[in-house]
Formats: C-alpha cells, structure tokens, sequence
C-alpha cells in the first residue's frame, strides 16, 4: 500500500539509542503538546497529567527513578530529547468531570442551562468506580489512548520514540511529588532521534502479523 499515513509508520520502531545532541524543535514540540491535548479518552473524562521532562535537572530527576529497578530504560533518561510521564488519576471523581463540562461550556460546546444533562455519561465513570474510588483501571487506560495518538504524532513528524513502561511509579512519585501531584505515572515516553552507530534496531526489518491473523472484516 501507498500513502503517506502508512509509508510514516512502516518506518516507526522502538528506538533504543539515542544522540544526546540533537534536540527536538521548539516548533515540533509545539504540535506535539497540541496533539497530546487533542487525545480521545472515555467520556471526555481526560483523567490524566503529562509531565514533560527536557531540563537538565528534570532529566537527572528521572535518571535518579531508576535507583532501584528497570535500569535497561535508565540510559533514556539522559540521552533521549525529551521524556514525557503519562500520569492517570488514580480516583476520577464527579468533581473531576465538573471541569470537563464546565470547559464544554465554555467552548460553546454546552449551553448553561444545559449544564446538568452534560453529566449523563458520567455513569460510566462510576461502573468503572470500585468501592474505595479506585478508577485506576479505568483512568490508566485513557492514558494509553494519548500515548498511541502521541506516538503516531511522533511518527508523522519523522521523531523517533520509545515507550517506557519500565519505569518506577514510587520514585517517579517521590521525586516529582510536585509535578505529579497526587497522579500516577506508570508509563513514560522518550522521544529524540537515532544515534545510528549504536541503535541496533535502527536497521532490522518491521515486522507484524498478517492483517488476516488479527484482523475480521464483516
């Protein structure tokens, strides 16, 4: 097949070296962040943080998370342009989904008087509530939608990305307490271009199963 869409992601892989001196456009990052805004999730519900990491300092923070496990992940850290924690709320409330109606107002999506009739999906946050609040296995699948929009962004944009679900939500939590406040991070992602000497992924062959094996059309 020929097209543009499929010619960026036959070219897409799981980068695993990167060249720490080359660094993502300002402008690209813009889209990028503009992209990650416009992710699909459940009900509009948009349960998550993105902490963006591209500082110096931000970046040993997140060197320092590896202290205790997934070191394999930990040369990312630095070498990487930016890194990028989905972090999902682990306890969606009705007063979390009060500022997604309230910016539907705002947008001219809602009207005022309509305010109430905009919580008619809310429901499906709460059969996705356990019986402590817990909304975790709801609220971090939302994230995983952002990631797939970000790394087909990434994708279009010719930026190379590695998803990192090595990464260690405590000391994440504990050493971007501020950044994260409260949210969840249990995957992240780096984002750069190829260091082509040592990425040894860089030149194998893309390979996926048959669209006949996972694929039913009726």
């Amino acid at each position: 097949m020929t097209h543009p869409i499929i010619a960026d992601l036959e070219k897409r892989y799981t980068t695993k070296s990167y060249d720490p001196t080359k660094r993502i456009s300002a402008a690209d990052m813009e889209v990028i962040y503009e992209a990650m805004r416009l992710s699909a999730s459940s009900i509009n519900s948009q349960p998550w943080k993105f902490v963006v990491i591209e500082s110096d300092a931000a970046k040993q923070r997140f060197y320092d998370s590896f202290a205790n496990k997934f070191q394999f992940n930990q040369k990312h850290a630095k070498a990487a342009s930016h890194i990028i924690l989905f972090a999902h709320k682990t306890h969606y409330t009705r007063a979390d989904y009060d500022k997604v109606v309230d910016k539907g107002i705002a947008d001219g999506r809602t009207k005022p008087e309509e305010r109430e009739a905009a919580y008619s999906s809310f429901p499906f946050a709460e059969l996705n509530t356990d019986e402590n609040g817990n909304t975790e296995a709801w609220t971090k699948a939302q994230t995983y939608l952002a990631l797939g929009n970000t790394l087909h962004t990434l994708a279009r944009l010719g930026i190379d990305s590695t998803p990192l679900e090595g990464v260690d939500h405590e000391m994440l939590s504990e050493l971007f307490a501020d950044e994260l406040r409260g949210y969840r991070c249990d995957v992240g992602l780096a984002l750069g271009y190829r260091d082509e000497s040592t990425d040894y992924n860089a030149g194998l062959a893309k390979t996926r199963l048959a669209r006949e094996d996972i694929m039913t059309v009726l």
